[in-house]
């Protein structure tokens, strides 16, 4: 008989930026980066996880306190709840199968399936540069040993974009795989500027084709299904998208309408893994690909990363990398150790339990700048 859940915990870091990071989506450079980080103890093991900053969670612990953690589907269930009432709380079942990884002594990858234990991943940049840096960012990229790199959009102007992406493509040669994200899927809060229409999306689509380009990535607004639809019917290179989608109702649309080659859901913020599981098979079995987006810390990128390991056959996996302002180091400044890609582009996954990482708390510690805490104290 499994331990029951016995605490959760939830805490916050911010690690300063200097330089800062200028994301392609932000309007000003980060001048830090937060991470939200989930712990929960059942006996003498302990889960984590992290991602969203878990609005919403604080004073519903009770519904998971005393409870078996592998009541997965359950747990899942209630998570869909509070994410219709408050916001997404994936990184708890994240924290729970981690939880489950411990207690079985199998690694994540192991626990859902086991297909292999690394996965070859594409070197996604973010930082906003000159065109002329930019290009030169990719072909270290490429001397890195990354056979795919992913280039953001970020000008309102259509042809620039595409003239950014072809001085890369011209950098990086016709042997290294080119994805394009558009950003239309989604806005941030303070981005009012409208989505590309069909014809924008069409342009774009047309034009990559000529530079070989392997995917358009959100080229239209997530819930946009016949839009999608159509646009892969037309393009000559495949469709991606769904990484925030906020509901598994919104992906299955995608799918019923046949809206994307590529699906993107990423674990953490959308459908947490019991639901990733379920939508690889899907995706797969419907002749399209399942390659999970992944843009935060070190725990959200291993859960991803176990997820593909385990459930996809896509050819590559998103790495978010793109020094000297965005770096494993500072991605992934919660862990002991940087998730770092080998010579060849491949990230190797621990044969630990569960993620196969574990917090130096002390360490930490002068970064924390939140903790929320409830226990089941026995009568």
């Amino acid at each position: 008989m499994s331990p029951t859940i016995d605490a959760i915990e939830i805490h916050h870091y911010r690690l300063p930026l200097d330089p800062p990071f200028h994301a392609a989506w932000d309007p000003q450079p980060r001048k830090s980066h937060t991470v939200t980080l989930v712990r929960v103890r059942a006996g003498d093991f302990e889960g984590l996880g992290s991602g969203d900053a878990m609005l919403g969670f604080a004073g519903h612990e009770a519904l998971f306190l005393g409870r078996d953690p592998f009541d997965i589907e359950r747990h899942v269930q209630v998570l869909d709840n509070l994410q219709f009432m408050y916001g997404r709380c994936w990184p708890f079942e994240i924290a729970l199968w981690d939880l489950m990884g411990q207690i079985t002594g199998l690694p994540l990858w192991k626990l859902l399936g086991g297909r292999a234990d690394r996965v070859r991943v594409y070197a996604s940049m973010g930082q906003r540069r000159p065109t002329a840096e930019r290009a030169e960012a990719a072909r270290r990229l490429k001397e890195a040993g990354f056979s795919a790199l992913k280039l953001r959009f970020y000008a309102d102007n259509l042809r620039e974009n595409l003239a950014v992406a072809r001085t890369v493509r011209d950098a990086i040669g016709p042997d290294m795989a080119l994805l394009v994200d558009a950003n239309q899927g989604w806005r941030m809060p303070w981005d009012v500027r409208p989505p590309w229409d069909f014809k924008t999306a069409c342009d774009a689509a047309d034009a990559l084709a000529e530079l070989d380009a392997f995917w358009l990535e959100e080229p239209l607004p997530r819930t946009d299904y016949r839009g999608m639809a159509e646009l892969r019917r037309q393009a000559r290179i495949r469709i991606a998208g769904g990484e925030g989608n906020r509901d598994f109702s919104e992906l299955r649309e995608c799918l019923h309408h046949g809206s994307l080659d590529v699906y993107q859901a990423d674990v953490a913020w959308s459908t947490g893994i019991l639901r990733a599981r379920q939508l690889a098979a899907e995706v797969q079995a419907a002749g399209a690909l399942y390659s999970p987006h992944t843009w935060g810390d070190g725990l959200v990128l291993l859960a991803n990363l176990h997820v593909a390991a385990a459930l996809s056959t896509a050819p590559f996996f998103e790495f978010a990398y793109d020094p000297p302002e965005w770096t494993p180091a500072r991605r992934d400044y919660i862990l002991p150790q940087p998730i770092e890609a080998d010579a060849q582009g491949y990230v190797t996954l621990p044969d630990a339990p569960g993620l196969g990482v574990a917090v130096d708390w002390p360490a930490l510690e002068p970064l924390r700048i939140h903790t929320g805490t409830m226990e089941r104290h026995q009568a």
